[in-house]
Formats: structure tokens, C-alpha cells, sequence
């Protein structure tokens, strides 16, 4: 756990003065595993990108997974596509053991891999060609936040990386893998499928006698709706994968395990605005909750002014003094656009203020907004130098 995570698991915490700073190079060279969550348009996938480009470029042997189907992170690092498969970016200056590789998550292949790993030969291939399972691999509830999990495990088990960067999907459900091992745990646990596996052991005639006798209500509605067919596919999927059971509940566990572990890190990414703040005070909450270490928050494309001395009430007044003046409508537009930015900046820091005030003990970032997109590694590079407070940029999302 880092040095902070204590005071950012109570919300509440007495701490005055400005918040402690989030040492993102730090962060950087001790992290095995880095979350990186937050709403979405707040430019976390840049964020998790420019992290692991920043660690791959300090000598750390880096990988970053998203699961967020957009399809920026390949495209700013100048890859035609990511997939399932780790693969290396090109033109990254990294130091002397360095390395950067980058995926995306795909669902249904990383299932079939478990499947193929450690099912039994004889009933892999029942389960890959199990129309339930096909859909329960492709778009059921939950078994993206799972496979992300199962797809981490298995990217640090290989000792192929220093630091695995994880970029979650941009809403709330960024954190439903926190869930996934639980409710993993719960399904394969479930009277359901208890009641599933007996029919599916005794065979078809079983299947007709057991549904009918205890469930015939149930399975009536039931058969109604999907269809006999697909019900006796479920019982046939299940059958097929009780020899997996173990195997999910083990590594379920050890998933979730692995989040709390001392080498894994979050970072909460967050805008200066009223509901991405909102919803970062809830991800710092529940991680507290569940006690996984947070590292800080990164409150990205932030409004600053040199030149916040001249208040936008006085920059509005000198303007129209001038346009009433006559000849001078450029000098009065300039001050208008200065009261303007002074005004935001001022309506941001209120904003994040009132944030830093309910959770004071979470280090913090400030990174300035950019005008424009970043695209390639070299925005990355300047990106992953503001985060660490080297340079002022931004991210964007």
C-alpha cells in the first residue's frame, strides 16, 4: 500500500494546508500492477498510455492492457490495432532493459483460452462449440470485468513485466472488476447451477424427469422465454465446465488478491469539473472501502493564468471602459478573454478544493489542458513529463 492510501480510505480525515503531491515517477518505479480509472472523457486511456511509455523509457519492461473498446491507445502509439496479444511499440527511447507492449482486451478469446488451458481435452471442445457458452463469452453480464482480471493475472504471472498498466472502461462500471471475482465465486456457487449439474450428470432422460419434477413451474416460464433448447444447453455448458469450477474460485480469489497486494497502485484520472470530480469521490471511496492501495488522483486538462493578479471582475470593467473609449477593441477582446480564463480557473480550483476538503489525505497532480488531441508517442512523452511535473501540459481525452 502506498504511504497515502491509509488517509485516502477515510474520506473524512483531518488534514489542513494544500493536499500532499502524487509522486507519479515514484509510483512509477515500484508498481508491479497500475489501475488507472476514472469517468469517461477525462482522458484516462491517454493517462494509462503516457504512464506506461514514461515507465517503459525509465528501463521497466511495461505492458499496458485496455479494456475500453475506443480505439485511441493504438492509434497513439502508432499501431494500426491492439488485440489479445501483447505487441511491441515501435520508437520508444527506452533505457537499458526497457520495453513497451500494448493490447486490448478481447473478451471471447481470453474465456477460450481458459477454457483450452484448463478444461479437460475431452470437454473443451464441447464447451467452445456450447451455443450458451458462446453467447456467455461474447456479451454476458460481468464476463468482460472478469476476463480483464483473468487477462492481468495471467500478463504478471508470465514475469514477462516490470509493470502492467490496466486502462478500465470510461464509467462507473470501471470498478465492477473489483466485483468480477466475487461474483465469479457467487455464479459458480449458485443454487442454479447446483441445480443444473444434476441433470447434466445424469444424462438426457434425467435432464427431462429432474426439470420436470422439482421445477416444472420455473422451468416452464422459463422454457418459454429462451426456449427448451437453450435450457438444456445451459445444463450441458455447465456440466461440461464443473471440471473448471475449482479452477475459477481459485484464481478468482487470487485476482482479487492481487489488487490489494503492496505492487499494485490506482490512479483515480479526473477533470475540474463538477461531475468527473463526483465520480472520482466515489471511486476513492470504494477503493477505500475495499482497502486497495490508491496512489493519488491526476485532475487532468486544468486552467491556469499567469496573470491571475488582474481579476475578471477588473479585466471586464477595463474592457468596456476601453470599448466605450473607442479604438482599442483589441486590447478590451484580450481582456476579455483573460476574464474569461481567470474565471474558470477560479471556478475549477473551487471545485477541486471542495474535493481535497472531504478527501484530503489523496495525493494529487495537477496536469494543464492542452488545445489539442495527443496522437503520438512524442505527445505521450510530454503528456508523461507534465504528469510527473517536469513540464506543463495536458492530457486530452
Amino acid at each position: 500500500m502506498t504511504r497515502n492510501s491509509k488517509d485516502a480510505a477515510r474520506p473524512g480525515s483531518a488534514r489542513k494546508g494544500p493536499p500532499p503531491h502524487f509522486d507519479v515517477d515514484a509510483t512509477l518505479a515500484t508498481a508491479a500492477i497500475l489501475v488507472c480509472t476514472g469517468s469517461g472523457g477525462v482522458g484516462k486511456t491517454t493517462t494509462a498510455a503516457a504512464l506506461a511509455l514514461r515507465a517503459a523509457e525509465s528501463g521497466r519492461r511495461t505492458a499496458v492492457l485496455t479494456i475500453d473498446p475506443a480505439k485511441r491507445l493504438a492509434q497513439s502509439m502508432g499501431l494500426t490495432s491492439l488485440d489479445n496479444t501483447p505487441r511491441r511499440v515501435a520508437g520508444v527511447s527506452a533505457a537499458e532493459g526497457g520495453s513497451l507492449d500494448a493490447m486490448m482486451l478481447d473478451m471471447k478469446r481470453t474465456f477460450d483460452e481458459i477454457v483450452l488451458t484448463h478444461a479437460e481435452p475431452g470437454k473443451a471442445e464441447q464447451i467452445l462449440q456450447n451455443p450458451f457458452y458462446q453467447a456467455l463469452s461474447s456479451s454476458f453480464a460481468g464476463t468482460q470485468e472478469y476476463m480483464a482480471m483473468e487477462k492481468l493475472g495471467q500478463l504478471q504471472a508470465t514475469g514477462d513485466y516490470d509493470l502492467v498498466v490496466v486502462d478500465t472502461p470510461p464509467t462507473r462500471s470501471a470498478l465492477d472488476f473489483l466485483d468480477a471475482p466475487e461474483r465469479m465465486t457467487t455464479f459458480l456457487d449458485g443454487r442454479m447451477i447446483r441445480v443444473l449439474l444434476a441433470p447434466a450428470k445424469a444424462g438426457s432422460r434425467a435432464y427431462v424427469k429432474v426439470m420436470s419434477a422439482g421445477f416444472s413451474v420455473f422451468t416452464g416460464v422459463l422454457t418459454k422465454v429462451i426456449g427448451a433448447g437453450v435450457l438444456q444447453d445451459v445444463s450441458q455448458f455447465v456440466g461440461a465446465l464443473e471440471t473448471m469450477f475449482g479452477g475459477f474460485r481459485e484464481r478468482a480469489q487470487a485476482t482479487y488478491d492481487l489488487l490489494k497486494a503492496p505492487g499494485t497502485a490506482f490512479v483515480v484520472v479526473a477533470a475540474p469539473e463538477r461531475d468527473a470530480l463526483r465520480e472520482a469521490a466515489y471511486f476513492v471511496e470504494r477503493l477505500g472501502e475495499e482497502s486497495m492501495p490508491l496512489a493519488g488522483l491526476v485532475v487532468n486538462r486544468v486552467h491556469r493564468s499567469a496573470g491571475e493578479a488582474l481579476s475578471a471582475e477588473r479585466a471586464h470593467v477595463a474592457a468596456q471602459a476601453l470599448e466605450e473609449a473607442g479604438g482599442h477593441e483589441l486590447a478590451a477582446a484580450v481582456l476579455r478573454v483573460h476574464a474569461e480564463r481567470v474565471a474558470l480557473a477560479s471556478r475549477e480550483r473551487r471545485l477541486q478544493e471542495r474535493f481535497t476538503g472531504a478527501h484530503p489525505g489523496v495525493p494529487l497532480v495537477e496536469v494543464a489542458a492542452l488545445p489539442g488531441d495527443v496522437h503520438d508517442l512524442e505527445g505521450l512523452r510530454s503528456v508523461g513529463a507534465g504528469l510527473a511535473g517536469a513540464t506543463t501540459t495536458a492530457v486530452c481525452a
